[in-house]
């Protein structure tokens, strides 16, 4: 598997690369990038999370989506704890934004891709688990992180996003076993075709407007992303590895969504907020390139202790 997420990502690099140049070459303004942001993940993510719900019924299929919202919770507890090990408060770093950067993951811009790669529509079906557990938390723990403010009424608006909207009708057509006609199968099956490249390009031409001196300048920036994309992945592999009873695309699933690189939503939200958002487009510059050379690394090192133990 894991030379199997080495060539995705690279072909993800290439994709990112074209991003950089449409922004470079000023043919996607920054404008334009919002509102391309805006379509995949409003339109294209939960298509295709609502498409890996359009398969057969099987009770296999059931009992492993629910161990995926189980051991989503706990490795997203887990990274959290973590994060409050590692990145300790000191006066004048931005503790919060380094803490949220290495919990939260790009687990739909980069997850939903490499996942369908590996594991097609089941994989997807998978890590829509995380991707719930993902939201629920990450409008909690995650805004009150940012903002400082316990503002509960956020969860509320969790369940009005798009990619909530798109698990609960695909969990309704999955229990039911409604399936689409084949003509409109088809056309959100072409939707989700252009998710990866879409993804891809919106984070390339995202990283072209980092100041990038003073990103390789910034030893923090690589702080946070070893904690992100290795030695947090790492710590969660160990009860991944031993959890040999769970089906693997269950197990790497659940991996590939931990070890994917910084969110995106810590720059939208330190936005809203006030608070350091050139530092968090680092981040999430930073720890996007360096993704794919540490998630074929952390695959590769989880595939050997699952051997071992």
């Amino acid at each position: 598997m894991a030379s199997t997420i080495l060539y995705k990502t690279a072909i993800m690099l290439i994709l990112i690369s074209v991003g950089i140049l449409c922004a470079k070459t000023k043919l996607i303004s920054e404008t334009s990038n919002k509102d391309l942001s805006k379509f995949v993940l409003q339109v294209v993510n939960p298509v295709v999370i609502f498409m890996s719900y359009q398969t057969d019924y099987r009770p296999e299929l059931v009992r492993n989506l629910l161990l995926t919202f189980v051991i989503a919770l706990g490795a997203m507890t887990a990274a959290i704890l973590l994060s409050y090990v590692f990145v300790r408060r000191k006066e004048g770093r931005e503790s919060e934004i380094e803490r949220f950067s290495s919990v939260y993951s790009n687990c739909g811009f980069m997850g939903i891709p490499l996942v369908n790669a590996v594991y097609g529509d089941e994989g997807v079906f998978y890590l829509t688990a995380f991707i719930t557990v993902f939201n629920l938390i990450v409008w909690t723990h995650g805004v009150i992180l940012i903002s400082g403010e316990k503002d509960f009424r956020q969860v509320v608006k969790v369940f009005y996003s798009p990619t909530i909207i798109a698990i609960v009708l695909g969990i309704i057509t999955f229990f039911l076993r409604i399936r689409l006609p084949s003509a409109a199968s088809e056309a959100l099956g072409l939707i989700k075709e252009v998710n990866t490249p879409m993804a891809m390009i919106v984070s390339g031409v995202t990283i072209a407007g980092t100041n990038l001196k003073r990103l390789v300048k910034n030893y923090r920036v690589y702080y946070v992303c070893l904690l992100k994309l290795i030695v947090v992945p790492l710590i969660i592999s160990v009860p991944l590895a031993l959890l040999t009873g769970v089906d693997e695309r269950v197990r790497m699933t659940v991996l590939v969504a931990v070890a994917a690189p910084p969110a995106t939503m810590c720059t939208l939200l330190s936005l809203r907020y006030g608070k350091n958002s050139i530092y968090a487009s680092e981040i999430f510059a930073a720890g996007t390139i360096l993704s794919v050379g540490s998630l074929p690394l952390v695959v590769e090192a989880t595939e050997y202790l699952t051997k071992i133990l």
